[in-house]
C-alpha cells in the first residue's frame, strides 16, 4: 500500500536526510576498503571482499524486499537491516584490527553485505513513496546520496581513516544514525492476508512474474547486460589515469560524480521532455562514447570520458528505477526494485568483474596495457547491449511521456 505522497520542498527534508546518511554509510566503508586490507596483509581475500556484494545480491534483496512488501513494511525492514549492517561492521573491522584468520575476516564481510546490499532499493522504494511526481522531484533527491557518499569519504580521510579500522566503526556509526532516522519516518504495514504465502514467495521469487510482460523483460535483461562491461570502469580506469601520468586519480575520479550530480538535478526536466526509451538509449551511448574516448589512450580524451560516466550512470540506472516506480503495480514495487538490484548489483557485476578482469590480463602485457584494445572491445559490448534494447523495447502506446 503507498503512503501519503509528499509534496513542497519542505516536506522532502526527511528524504534528503534519509538519503544522504544512507551514501554517506555506504560510502565510509566501499571506498577504503581496499586499503584498510592492504595495510592490515589481507590483500589476498581483496577480490573476494568486493564480490560479497555480488553474491549477497543473487539472494538478500528479493528476499528481503518480499518482506517489505508483505510483512512488516520498507521502513522497519530498513530499520532492522541498518542495525544488523552496523553490528556486522563493526564485528568485521574488529576481526580486521585484531588479525583474525583472513577467511574468518572474508566470512564476517559477506554477512555485513547480506545485510547491507538490500537497504538501497528499500531506501528508493521508501522516498518514491512519498513523491507525489516522482518524475519531477526524485532526479535531485538522488543527487543528496552522492553528497552523503563524498562526505563519507571526506569524514574518513579527516580521521586520517583511509587504511584503519576507523573507517569501519566510523560506517557503523553511521548506520545507528540512520537506523535512529528512521523512527521519524511513517510507515503502512501491509495489510494481513489469510492467503497462505508459499517458500517461493518468502524469498521474493515470485517476482521473476514481472519477466512476463515485454518492456519489463527488456529493461531488466538490459540493466543486466549493461552492468557487465560497465563493471571495468571503477577497477581499472585508475590504473590507466596513473599509466597517462595522472597520479590523484580519487579527485580525477570524482569528476564522474559531478556530472552524475549535475544529471540528477537535470533529470527532472529530461523526463517530462522526452520518451524513456530516448533517455535508456542516450544513457547507453554516453557509456558507449566514454569507452570509445579511454580507448584513445590520452590524457584529454580520458578525463572526458571519465566525466561522461555521471551521464551515462544516471540516464540509464536512475532512469530504471524511476521505470519500476510507475508502471508496476504498487504492491510489487519493493520487490521490483530488489529484482534490479539482482539484475544488475548480483549478475552484471558478478560477471562483469570476472570477465573484465580476465579481459584485462588479456590485455596486459609486461611492456604495459593495451588500453586501446581493452576499452574499445568495451564499447563494442556496450553497443550490442544499445542495440538489443533499441529492437526490442516498445513503450506504451498513446502516452509518449511513458515509451
Amino acid at each position: 500500500m503507498r503512503v501519503q505522497r509528499t509534496t513542497g520542498w519542505v516536506k522532502h527534508g526527511e528524504l534528503w536526510v534519509l538519503f544522504f546518511l544512507h551514501g554517506m554509510a555506504l560510502g565510509m566503508w566501499f571506498v577504503p576498503l581496499s586499503t584498510v586490507l592492504d595495510a592490515h596483509g589481507l590483500h589476498q581475500i581483496k577480490p573476494y571482499a568486493f564480490a560479497t556484494s555480488a553474491l549477497a545480491a543473487f539472494v538478500s534483496p528479493l528476499l528481503f524486499g518480499a518482506m517489505a512488501d508483505r510483512h512488516l513494511g520498507p521502513v522497519r525492514v530498513l530499520r532492522g537491516l541498518s542495525i544488523a549492517t552496523a553490528l556486522a561492521m563493526a564485528l568485521a573491522a574488529t576481526a580486521i584490527h585484531l588479525g583474525w584468520n583472513a577467511w574468518l575476516v572474508l566470512g564476517l564481510i559477506q554477512v555485513h553485505a547480506l545485510f547491507s546490499t538490500p537497504t538501497w532499493s528499500i531506501s528508493t522504494s521508501i522516498v518514491l513513496s512519498r513523491l507525489t511526481e516522482s518524475r519531477r522531484e526524485f532526479g535531485p533527491i538522488r543527487a543528496v546520496a552522492t553528497f552523503g557518499w563524498m562526505a563519507g569519504c571526506g569524514v574518513v580521510s579527516a580521521l586520517n581513516a583511509d587504511a584503519s579500522t576507523l573507517a569501519g566503526y566510523g560506517g557503523s556509526i553511521t548506520w545507528l544514525a540512520l537506523a535512529a532516522f528512521t523512527l521519524t519516518l511513517k510507515g503502512e504495514v501491509p495489510p494481513k492476508s489469510t492467503e497462505k504465502v508459499t517458500l517461493r514467495q518468502r524469498f521474493g521469487l515470485d517476482a521473476l512474474a514481472l519477466f512476463k510482460k515485454k518492456d519489463h523483460q527488456v529493461v531488466f535483461i538490459t540493466a543486466a547486460l549493461f552492468s557487465i562491461p560497465i563493471a571495468a570502469f571503477y577497477p581499472f580506469t585508475p590504473s590507466h589515469l596513473k599509466a597517462v601520468g595522472l597520479e590523484r586519480t580519487s579527485a580525477w575520479m570524482a569528476l564522474g560524480q559531478i556530472t552524475e550530480i549535475i544529471a540528477m538535478v537535470g533529470l527532472a526536466r529530461i523526463l517530462t521532455s522526452y520518451r524513456l526509451k530516448c533517455i535508456f538509449a542516450t544513457g547507453m551511448t554516453f557509456g558507449l562514447i566514454r569507452y570509445v574516448l579511454c580507448a584513445f589512450d590520452t590524457k584529454a580524451s580520458l578525463l572526458v570520458g571519465v566525466t561522461l560516466h555521471g551521464f551515462a550512470f544516471t540516464l540509464f540506472f536512475i532512469t530504471a528505477q524511476l521505470y519500476l516506480d510507475e508502471r508496476v503495480d504498487p504492491k510489487w514495487r519493493v520487490r521490483a526494485q530488489a529484482l534490479m538490484s539482482l539484475m544488475t548489483s548480483g549478475i552484471g557485476n558478478l560477471i562483469g568483474y570476472l570477465s573484465c578482469g580476465w579481459w584485462f590480463a588479456v590485455c596486459a602485457r609486461p611492456d604495459g596495457v593495451r588500453w586501446t584494445l581493452f576499452w574499445g572491445t568495451l564499447a563494442g559490448a556496450v553497443g550490442v547491449v544499445l542495440v538489443y534494447f533499441l529492437s526490442r523495447y516498445h513503450g506504451v502506446k498513446g502516452h509518449p511521456q511513458k515509451a
